[in-house]
C-alpha cells in the first residue's frame, strides 16, 4: 500500500480542515493540500519524467511546501531522498550521486556541479513551482507494493560516509502505527509542530498526524526558537512536537524567564541523545506530564523503545528512578534483545549489543551490500549501540559503539571530521572526540599533530572545515599536541584523550 493514500483519504473525509499552518496563518486546508500534492505529482511525472522507483532529492529548510513535496513523490510511487539542510553543498552532492537522484527540489542558493546525475534543479516556491501546484489535479496515488522503497534516509557510520537506509511503505506504516500505540495517542485536534529538521525524525512523524487529520505547523523561523514555540502554543493549542534533549533544556530555561509553564503544549517527544536525569526532573517539575521518550535509529526509524508519558512521570514503582533513566520498553512492532560478540542473546542485566527485529527494520542500505550484510543478521538489526535490559524489560543504554558524537540532537561522526582535517596540507595526524557539555550534550574536540612543526592556527582550521563540510561539524576546541597516545598496534587511544579533555575543562 502507498502511504500517500492516508493523505488522500483524510482530504476526502475532512476537506475543510486546516492542514498546514505557516506560523499562525493557514497555508492549506486538506482539500487544498490534496490538490497541490496531486498537481505537483502530475507535473513531476509529465514535465520531468519522474516515475515509480525514481529518486527525488529534497534539500531544504522546514517550510510549508515540504509535506506536499514528500507526498507528491510518494503519489507517483517514487522515492524521496530528504537531505539535512545544514549540510555543505558538497556533502549534499555526494548523497545525490549515491542515490542517483534525477531531480532535486531546494531552497538553497547553491549549485550542484558535483552531481552530474541531476537532470533538473527545481527551486521551491518559484513561479514554475507555484504554477505546477495550481493545476487542479486530484487523481489517486499510484498503487504500490508495501515493500517498495518510499524513503532513502541517509545516515552515517564509523566510515564517515553516509549510507542510504531503505525504508519501505510498510516500514513507515508500522512506524506510524507504533506511534499511536506506544508513544502518544493522536487526535484530529492536535497541532504537529516542526521545530526539528523534517529531513529526520520530525518529518518521519508526519504520516500519523496526516492520517488523523491534524494540523501541521511550520514555525516562521523554520527551526527551534523557544520564544516562538511559547507564542505558538498560546495561540494554536494542543502542540505536539519532537525535540532533542538539548532543545528541551533550552525551552525550560527560557520558560522560567517568562513565567511560562507549558500551557498549549500537549506532548513533547524527546530522543536523539542522552537526557540527563536532572534535566528531565526539572522539565517535569516545571511543565508537568507532557513528556515521552523514544529511542530509535534511521535503520528502525523512531521505533526501538519508548517510555510513555505515564512511565516518565511515575514515582509509584520501587524502581521508578531507574525506569525514568532508561529509554523504555520495546515498541509493539519490534522485539529487542541484547547480544554478545558472537550474536547470541544475553540474559537480563548483561551488557551487549542491542539487536532489533520487526516490521520497522530497514530493507538494507542502498547499493551497499557489504554494509547491509554486516548490519542485518537474519532480519535482526545490529544497532552498534550497547546496553542492557532489566528484569522488567526496560532498556538501558550504556555506550555507543559506533563512536558517534551527539551534539544538539545531531549525529556527528568523528572519522568524517578527521578525514576533512587531514586533507589540510599542514595537518599530520588528528583524533576527534566528543566531550560532555551541559547545553549541547556533547561538544566536538580535535587533537591535532601539525606537520613539520607548522604553526598551530585555530582560525585557519576553522575556515578549512567550513569550506569542506557543514559548520555544525566544526570542532569547538582544538588541542595541538606533539603526538597522539597510541597502543602497541598503533591505534589512537581515544579514552586517554577523553580523560585529558576532562582534566583541561
Amino acid at each position: 500500500m502507498n502511504i500517500a493514500y492516508w493523505l488522500y483519504q483524510t482530504a476526502r473525509s475532512w476537506p475543510n480542515r486546516e492542514a498546514i499552518l505557516s506560523g499562525n496563518e493557514c497555508f492549506a486546508t486538506y482539500d487544498a493540500l490534496l490538490t497541490r500534492t496531486a498537481s505537483l505529482a502530475h507535473w513531476l511525472q509529465h514535465h520531468h519524467g519522474i516515475n515509480r522507483g525514481d529518486r527525488v532529492a529534497l534539500f531544504a529548510q522546514n517550510c510549508p511546501e515540504y509535506l506536499e513535496i514528500m507526498h507528491a513523490i510518494w503519489w507517483l510511487g517514487a522515492i524521496i531522498v530528504p537531505i539535512n539542510h545544514k549540510l555543505h553543498a558538497k556533502e549534499a552532492a555526494w548523497i545525490i550521486v549515491d542515490s542517483e537522484a534525477k531531480i532535486i527540489l531546494t531552497d538553497a542558493d547553491c549549485n550542484f556541479d558535483d552531481a552530474p546525475c541531476l537532470q533538473t534543479v527545481i527551486k521551491i516556491a518559484d513561479a514554475a513551482y507555484n504554477q505546477a501546484v495550481s493545476a487542479a489535479h486530484q487523481d489517486k496515488p499510484a498503487d504500490c507494493d508495501s515493500n517498495e522503497i518510499a524513503w532513502l534516509f541517509y545516515t552515517s557510520g564509523t566510515t564517515g560516509r553516509p549510507k542510504g537506509v531503505m525504508l519501505s511503505h510498510n516500514n513507515l506504516i508500522h512506524m506510524s502505527l507504533c506511534y499511536s500505540l506506544d508513544v502518544d495517542q493522536v487526535f484530529g485536534s492536535d497541532t504537529a509542530l516542526y521545530a526539528a529538521p523534517m529531513s529526520h525524525g520530525a518529518g518521519l512523524y508526519n504520516m500519523i498526524f496526516m492520517r488523523a487529520g491534524a494540523r501541521h505547523l511550520i514555525p516562521a523561523s523554520k527551526g527551534f526558537d523557544s520564544a516562538e514555540i511559547i507564542d505558538l502554543a498560546k495561540t494554536q493549542k494542543n502542540l505536539v512536537f519532537f525535540a532533542a534533549p538539548t532543545m528541551v533544556k533550552r525551552l525550560i530555561a527560557h520558560s522560567k524567564t517568562v513565567n511560562y509553564q507549558g500551557e498549549g503544549i500537549r506532548t513533547i517527544i524527546y530522543g536523539g541523545g542522552p537526557m540527563y536525569a536532572a534535566d528531565i526532573d526539572e522539565a517535569l517539575d516545571y511543565f508537568g506530564d507532557r513528556f515521552v521518550q523514544i529511542y530509535g535509529q534511521g535503520e528502525s526509524p523512531m521505533t526501538i523503545t519508548a517510555l510513555s508519558r505515564d512511565l516518565v512521570k511515575d514515582q509509584s514503582h520501587a524502581n521508578w528512578r531507574s525506569r525514568r533513566a532508561s529509554v523504555g520498553t520495546a515498541q509493539a512492532c519490534v522485539k529487542v534483545e541484547i547480544r554478545d560478540d558472537n550474536g547470541k542473546p544475553l540474559p537480563h542485566g548483561s551488557t551487549g549489543e542491542i539487536a532489533v527485529f520487526g516490521q520497522t527494520v530497514m530493507q538494507g542500505y542502498w547499493n551497499n551490500p557489504d554494509a547491509t550484510a554486516s548490519t542485518l543478521n537474519n532480519g535482526w538489526l545490529m544497532t552498534g549501540d550497547l546496553g542492557h535490559l532489566d528484569e522488567d524489560g526496560f532498556l538501558h543504554l550504556t555506550d555507543r559503539s559506533k563512536d558517534v558524537i551527539i551534539s544538539g540532537g545531531t549525529n556527528i561522526y568523528p572519522r568524517e571530521v578527521e578525514e576533512t582535517l587531514l586533507q589540510h596540507p599542514d595537518v599530520f595526524e588528528v583524533a576527534v572526540i566528543g566531550v560532555p557539555d551541559p547545553e549541547w550534550g556533547e561538544n566536538i574536540v580535535a587533537y591535532i599533530v601539525m606537520r613539520d612543526e607548522k604553526p598551530a592556527e585555530k582560525t585557519l582550521l576553522d575556515h578549512w572545515c567550513q569550506s569542506h563540510m557543514a559548520s555544525f561539524k566544526k570542532p569547538k576546541k582544538y588541542f595541538f599536541v606533539k603526538e597522539l597516545p597510541k597502543n602497541s598496534y598503533g591505534k589512537v587511544l581515544k579514552t586517554e584523550l577523553r580523560q585529558l579533555s576532562m582534566e583541561k575543562s
